[in-house]
């Protein structure tokens, strides 16, 4: 699958909008591009994450002690055009760039910035960094004064208001009785990886000596959760597989292992101070076609004290 589908695939149950019924258009290729964004779930998905992202980056730097750098593809590309968005998405495929994974954003102490800076402008600026190789003398140079590293992840949802939050784990019979929750019929904030995802960024991780954290935002809270924590929560079988089906804009659907890690397992990352607006807005292709969409603006987090002496913790070491 392309990298540009891969980015903005979401799980089918996530689309709210379904045309049953209708017969095949034999034109529809030969007039729109197979990989465009073609409905309105997908430009929601494209918004709904660059809005997250924005609001990690924040959130890191208005603190006194540390910035975000966007560092992987996801994190980097355009923000406020879709089209720009697939784009880049073609330029990275074109490169033979696109299957590479790293981490969405690098996290540095603030004391630090002017060199990062430097270093990036000298990289061409922090849209080149994914096309550039990770042995490059310069970007060895960011990787050696990195904190952490994060993996963004996202959900529509209010996390207080999801029936099972504050719910607490109890013996499961089909976790050996170790503690769980039912396994089907619970909706509650967790952290989600894809198994696509675990072990190129675990492979990243052994490489670069950087630790990854998955940031995982709600439209109230988010949550983090160390990419160690999660294999040992893997391989003890307190989190089992899911099997899920995604679909891409283009319409192909592919079934994906992800592991649904409890916000039990995770540690408070923050909670939204002002929520985003939801703004209508459009695109329209070359043939004049016409897609609505929802857009996030505005909105911010800030980081918990829990977050906060875990980046302490980490820039002692």
């Amino acid at each position: 699958m392309h990298p540009f589908e891969i980015a903005l695939s979401i799980p089918t149950e996530d689309i709210e909008i379904k045309f049953r019924g209708h017969t095949s258009i034999p034109w529809a290729d030969y007039l729109l591009n197979p990989r465009r964004l073609r409905g309105s779930d997908f430009l929601m998905r494209w918004s709904q994450g660059a809005w997250s992202e924005e609001r990690l980056v924040q959130a890191v730097n208005d603190t006194e002690g540390y910035f975000a750098l966007p560092y992987g593809p996801s994190g980097v590309a355009p923000d406020d055009d879709p089209r720009a968005f697939e784009l880049y998405f073609e330029r990275l495929e074109n490169a033979g760039l696109g299957q590479v994974k790293r981490p969405d954003l690098l996290i540095f102490n603030k004391t630090d910035k002017e060199h990062i800076e430097r270093v990036v402008d000298y990289l061409g600026g922090a849209s080149e960094l994914p096309f550039t190789r990770e042995d490059d003398p310069s970007m060895q140079e960011l990787l050696s004064k990195a904190l952490i590293a994060i993996e963004c992840e996202n959900s529509l949802w209010r996390a207080k208001k999801m029936p099972f939050y504050g719910s607490t784990l109890t013996p499961q019979k089909r976790l050996g009785g170790q503690p769980g929750l039912k396994k089907t019929g619970v909706v509650l904030p967790t952290v989600i990886i894809k198994e696509e995802d675990r072990i190129p960024l675990r492979n990243w991780q052994e490489q670069t000596g950087v630790k990854i954290h998955v940031w995982h935002v709600f439209f109230d809270l988010a949550f983090g959760l160390s990419l160690d924590r999660a294999d040992k929560l893997i391989s003890t079988g307190l989190i089992e597989p899911t099997v899920q089906t995604f679909q891409a804009p283009a319409g192909a659907t592919a079934k994906k292992i992800i592991y649904k890690f409890y916000y039990h397992y995770a540690y408070s990352l923050g909670e939204s101070t002002e929520e985003p607006k939801l703004v209508p807005a459009h695109i329209e292709d070359k043939n004049g076609h016409i897609l609505p969409f929802v857009k996030f603006e505005g909105g911010s987090l800030e980081l918990s004290q829990e977050a906060l002496d875990l980046l302490e913790a980490t820039r002692r070491k």
